[in-house]
C-alpha cells in the first residue's frame, strides 16, 4: 500500500472532522472567496482558523512519519540488493593499504624490503580480513540523529571509523607475519601467487621479517589504548603459535582426531578474525552479548574459510591457489577430507601412518579421498558453520540505518563467497 495513498486519506478524515458542518446543514468551504470570513462572528473565525492549524500541524506529522517510514522501506529494498562486498569498501581499502605502507618501513632498507614484500600493488592478496572487519564496523555502527550530524557526535563517529580502520590494519600485519613464519616452517616456494619471501631473503630475514611486523602490530594496538582490544589480539597472536604448534607436534592419535584437527583450525585461522571481530565491537562500546555475536560471526567464518581451503588444496590448481596443491599432504598434514576418508576407509590409517615420503602413499590416499565424501562432507561442515555465522549476524540489533542494512548483507554474502571459492 503507497503511503501517499494513506497520507492523503489521513488528510481527507482530518479535514473533514474539522470542518464538518451540522446535520441538515449545507456543506462550505472555509476560503469560499477572498471575503468568505468577512461578517462572521470572532469566535466562530478563530475554531475555524485553530481546527485548520490542528489539522495541518496532524498532517504534517503524519508527513514526516510516512516520509521516515519509505526512507526506511527504500533502505531496506537497497540493503537487499546483492552488492559486492570489497566494493563497499574499496575506497578505504586504498587508504589502509598505503597506511600499512608506511607503517612498515624501517632504518635497515633489507627489512624495509622484506617487511613490506605482502604489501605492494600486486602482491596484497584479496585483504580479505580488513573487508571483513571494515563491514562489521559499519554493521555496527550506533545511528546518529539527523540533528547531530556536522557536530560533536560526528566527529566521535569519524574517530571511532579510525580506529577500527587501526584494528584492520593490525590485523592484516599479525596475519601477514604469520604467513612469513609459516612458509619458512613449511619450506614454501611460492606463496599469493609469486615466489614467497623465504625463497628470495631467506629463512633468517623472513623470520625477522615478520617479528619487525607483529612489533609493529603492538606499537599501534598500544596506541589503541583499549586493554580489552589489546588482550583479545594478544590472545589471537597465542593462539596463532599454539596451533602452529599444534600442526608440527602432532601425535599417531592426534592426526587421526578430527576435534583436535578442528581445535588446531580455530587456532590458526579463526582465532584472529573471531577476535578482530569481538575487538572492532568492543570499540564501538556494543554489549557483551552483541561483541560475542561479533565473534561468533569471525569464528565460524573461519573455520569455513581453512575448510574449504583444505578441499581446495585437494581439487585446485597451483596457479588458482598461489601455491602449491597437495601442499599438506605432502607435509605429513592430515586435514578434514583425509580425515572423513579415514572414517570410511580404515586401511587408511596404516598408509597416514607410514608418513608420505614415498610418493606411492600420496597416490594410494588420494584414491581412497576419490572414492570416499571426505570432500563432499567437507563442504558440508563449511556449509554448518556459514550458517551459524549468518544466525550471528541476523542475531544483531534492530537497525533501520541504511548503512547498517547493507553492510550486514554484505557480511552474509561474504559467506557464501567463502563456501563457492575456487581459490
Amino acid at each position: 500500500m503507497s503511503w501517499r495513498w494513506v497520507l492523503a486519506r489521513r488528510l481527507a478524515t482530518l479535514v473533514g472532522t474539522s470542518t464538518a458542518p451540522a446535520a441538515g446543514a449545507q456543506p462550505q468551504r472555509l476560503f469560499s472567496s477572498s471575503g468568505a470570513l468577512l461578517g462572521r462572528p470572532a469566535s466562530q473565525i478563530r475554531n475555524e482558523v485553530v481546527g485548520c492549524r490542528g489539522a495541518a500541524f496532524i498532517s504534517a506529522r503524519w508527513l514526516h512519519d510516512a516520509t521516515q517510514y519509505q526512507t526506511r522501506q527504500d533502505g531496506a529494498s537497497r540493503a537487499e540488493e546483492r552488492q559486492d562486498p570489497f566494493e563497499l569498501v574499496a575506497d578505504e581499502l586504498s587508504i589502509l593499504a598505503n597506511r600499512l605502507r608506511s607503517m612498515v618501513a624501517a632504518e635497515v632498507p633489507k627489512l624495509a624490503s622484506a617487511a613490506e614484500y605482502f604489501f605492494k600493488l600486486g602482491a596484497e592478496g584479496k585483504r580479505f580480513r580488513p573487508t571483513v572487519l571494515l563491514l562489521m564496523a559499519s554493521a555496527l555502527k550506533f545511528p546518529i540523529s539527523e540533528s547531530t550530524e556536522g557536530g560533536v557526535f560526528s566527529m566521535l563517529s569519524s574517530t571511532l571509523r579510525t580506529r577500527q580502520q587501526n584494528i584492520a590494519e593490525i590485523t592484516e600485519m599479525i596475519h601477514v607475519a604469520s604467513l612469513l613464519h609459516d612458509d619458512v616452517l613449511d619450506d614454501a616456494d611460492t606463496r599469493r601467487g609469486v615466489t614467497s619471501l623465504n625463497c628470495i631473503m631467506g629463512n633468517k630475514l623472513s623470520v625477522l621479517a615478520g617479528d619487525f611486523l607483529l612489533s609493529r602490530a603492538c606499537v599501534a594496538l598500544a596506541a589503541l589504548g583499549n586493554t580489552e582490544v589489546v588482550s583479545l589480539m594478544a590472545t589471537a597472536v597465542e593462539h596463532l603459535v599454539t596451533g602452529e604448534t599444534m600442526q608440527i607436534s602432532t601425535s599417531r592419535e592426534q592426526r587421526r582426531s578430527m576435534e583436535y584437527y578442528l581445535q588446531k583450525t580455530y587456532y590458526k585461522t579463526a582465532s584472529l578474525i573471531s577476535n578482530s571481530c569481538k575487538a572492532v565491537a568492543v570499540l564501538t562500546g556494543h554489549t557483551a552479548d552483541v561483541s560475542l555475536l561479533a565473534y561468533e560471526y569471525g569464528r565460524n567464518l573461519g573455520l569455513a574459510f581453512q575448510l574449504i581451503d583444505d578441499v581446495l588444496d585437494f581439487t585446485g590448481t597451483s596457479a588458482s591457489l598461489g601455491k602449491g596443491a597437495l601442499s599438506d599432504i605432502r607435509h605429513g598434514i592430515i586435514t578434514a577430507p583425509m580425515l572423513y576418508a579415514m572414517e570410511e576407509f580404515p586401511q587408511l590409517h596404516d598408509v597416514i601412518d607410514q608418513g608420505f615420503d614415498n610418493p606411492a602413499n600420496v597416490e594410494l590416499a588420494l584414491d581412497y579421498l576419490q572414492k570416499s565424501r571426505g570432500i563432499e562432507r567437507t563442504k558440508e561442515l563449511a556449509q554448518e558453520h556459514v550458517n551459524l555465522a549468518i544466525k550471528a549476524i541476523e542475531a544483531l540489533p534492530d537497525s533501520d540505518d541504511e548503512d547498517v542494512l547493507i553492510s550486514r548483507r554484505a557480511l552474509i554474502d561474504i559467506t557464501q563467497r567463502v563456501i563457492t571459492r575456487t581459490k
